[in-house]
């Protein structure tokens, strides 16, 4: 067999004034590419490396970026030869400018250079979308288990193994695909806590039955507006009952449950939770700045956060962090020590306001800076960055246990910061990623959709058989 290795990657808010360009992905060809997946190994596959291309989340993607990315690995799967199959290594989330089904927009391209008799499988996150569409031009499709994304790998693993499974049969495999007219973020749908703990758990012990090859859920991605973002749930394999039976109870389960989804975390104001870790003994005090999160999509450039610190008396924190290129650069021109002075915020136009920062210079590199005002460091970054792991703070020279309050841009804390966290609260802190979605204008999403309507009717959860 020869099956090819490509996808596009990225989550993207579409209430987010940042643009992604080409630059800010890392696109893996050749033995870079395969390097990657440690799975691959001699044998009756030969798997074929074409272009994979990933990105931190972010805006969507200027149209010219998006064409430039998809004519790379176009011509790359056209000089491939034939090929038997492809696997589809993307997130789900991906909007693009002018478009409103990226991923569809990508996987027909793909399908007309494969041909109608290749086999696409895609691996995805389960925060991505799953219109109609965009599932019938797939023959197999998977996502995450987990979230935090504990199972990347084990995902990418499967829709290989699924793939290879269906062209040793040489039979399609069916389809059962459902909407499920609930948009919920992140934070709301954890599967740390319930009721997505449970909704997950019956995600495997559907897959183990009879006819059925795979089974997943998909939560969508709340911060984009467009049709296909909502809950889908899709069952592949080659017994049309069985498919078809696993996907509505999924989906039954899934809009049953609705009205129980809560924050994974304790949350409240910005300045209560400030004041809750001024007042408790755990060390260090986790604070996630939910609005403005880079790693679900937001710009990185608001710097109301900051403001709200900098006005407080901090004995100890750290507040990560503010992207602004030209405050970075104009840093350059100063030691570590020096009293310094410098306007941050909207720099990509998040009008949310600027924040000046005088204090003293504690470290400086042309990728970022970190000022000491009093107790508090502010950390700078001249590209959007996602401080969700200790080594994100260690590379601007700071140590994230010895503060006694942790200020970062993230939703639920992933593992790295988890592990380390005394205690946590997540702040609902404004930005093209807010929790409050009420609030964020949505209007191209169908209608009607849970929270949106909140007493809406019950829908039609009947499967719908794609072959």
């Amino acid at each position: 067999m020869r099956i090819g290795i490509a996808g596009i990657a990225i989550e993207s808010s579409t209430f987010c004034p940042h643009r992604s360009t080409v630059a800010d992905f890392t696109v893996l060809t050749g033995q870079d590419l395969l390097d990657i997946y440690d799975w691959i190994e001699p044998g009756e596959v030969e798997w074929v490396p074409i272009l994979r291309a990933r990105a931190l989340p972010g805006g969507p993607l200027l149209a010219s970026a998006y064409a430039s990315l998809k004519a790379d690995l176009l011509a790359r799967l056209r000089d491939a030869g034939p090929l038997d199959g492809v696997l589809l290594d993307i997130h789900g989330a991906m909007s693009v400018d002018g478009l409103v089904d990226a991923e569809l927009d990508l996987v027909t391209a793909i399908r007309e250079i494969v041909g109608p008799d290749a086999y696409l499988s895609a691996a995805m996150d389960l925060h991505g979308n799953v219109s109609e569409g965009f599932a019938r031009a797939l023959d197999l499709l998977t996502c995450y288990r987990t979230a935090p994304h504990v199972d990347t790998w084990e995902t990418r693993e499967r829709a290989a193994r699924n793939l290879v499974t269906a062209l040793r049969t040489g039979t399609r495999p069916v389809k059962a695909w459902v909407p499920v007219p609930v948009l919920l973020p992140g934070e709301k749908t954890s599967t740390r806590v319930e009721p997505a703990a449970a909704l997950y758990a019956t995600v495997p012990d559907i897959e183990a039955r009879e006819g059925v090859l795979d089974a997943a859920v998909w939560v969508g991605y709340a911060w984009a507006d467009e049709p296909r973002c909502h809950a889908a749930v899709v069952v592949t394999g080659w017994d049309a009952e069985a498919v078809a039976g696993g996907a509505r109870e999924l989906a039954e389960h899934y809009w049953k449950v609705r009205h129980d989804f809560t924050f994974v975390a304790r949350t409240a104001t910005l300045d209560e939770c400030v004041d809750a870790a001024l007042a408790s003994p755990a060390r260090p005090f986790l604070i996630s700045d939910s609005g403005d999160n880079p790693g679900a999509g937001g710009a990185d450039d608001v710097a109301w956060t900051l403001g709200r610190l900098l006005a407080r008396d901090l004995p100890s924190a750290v507040c990560a962090s503010v992207t602004d290129p030209d405050a970075v650069a104009a840093l350059q021109a100063h030691a570590v020590g020096d009293e310094v002075s410098v306007t941050v915020g909207d720099a990509f136009g998040s009008d949310l306001g600027r924040v000046l920062v005088q204090g003293r210079l504690r470290f400086v590199s042309p990728a970022a800076a970190v000022i000491t005002v009093g107790g508090l460091d502010a950390v700078i970054t001249a590209r959007r960055t996602a401080f969700h792991h200790p080594d994100a703070f260690s590379a601007v020279g700071l140590d994230v246990t010895a503060y006694d309050i942790v200020v970062t841009k993230i939703g639920y804390l992933e593992p790295g910061l988890y592990a380390i966290a005394a205690d946590w609260l997540l702040a609902l802190t404004p930005g093209g990623v807010d929790q409050d979605l009420l609030r964020l204008g949505h209007h191209g999403i169908n209608r009607p959709t849970f929270p949106f309507d909140a007493e809406m009717p019950d829908p039609d959860l009947a499967p719908r058989m794609l072959a």
